[in-house]
């Protein structure tokens, strides 16, 4: 199965996956998308991940994480660039997520950061996606 966005198919299937409770979600591997989880644990927004070597590209399992109340900790998770619509931004134009509460995910040339991380090394890049 080809995917024309495989940054919004992990996405989706990590939306899908808090939706329905599950405990982890098994997402086709890859560098960015091993990135993105690194930096989703990193701001607290996933338990942990492992990437699962396999003999085709490897699986990136991600084990999500719940409050108390059995309630996702993954508000919102949206893709804004997209492979038809590349939204790039300065480091200064990058603007807080959800009243500095959430975090956008930029590719950048130093990897992937948060828009915090971004501004502190004043380095702009590709809007990946939005957490909170």
């Amino acid at each position: 199965m080809t995917l024309s966005d495989p940054i919004a198919d992990m996405l989706t299937r990590i939306r899908n996956a808090g939706k329905a409770k599950f405990n982890s979600v098994d997402i086709p591997g890859s560098k960015i998308k091993t990135d993105i989880a690194k930096v989703l644990k990193r701001e607290g927004y996933i338990r942990n991940y492992k990437f699962i070597k396999d003999n085709k590209q490897g699986i990136l399992r991600i084990y999500l994480k719940y409050d108390r109340n059995q309630k996702n900790v993954i508000y919102f998770l949206k893709r804004v660039s997209k492979p038809s619509r590349r939204v790039y931004s300065k480091y200064e134009d990058v603007k807080p997520v959800f009243n500095n509460t959430g975090i956008s995910i930029l590719s950048t040339s130093r990897g992937i950061l948060t828009d915090k991380e971004a501004r502190a090394l004043k380095v702009g890049g590709e809007i990946l996606c939005n957490v909170w």
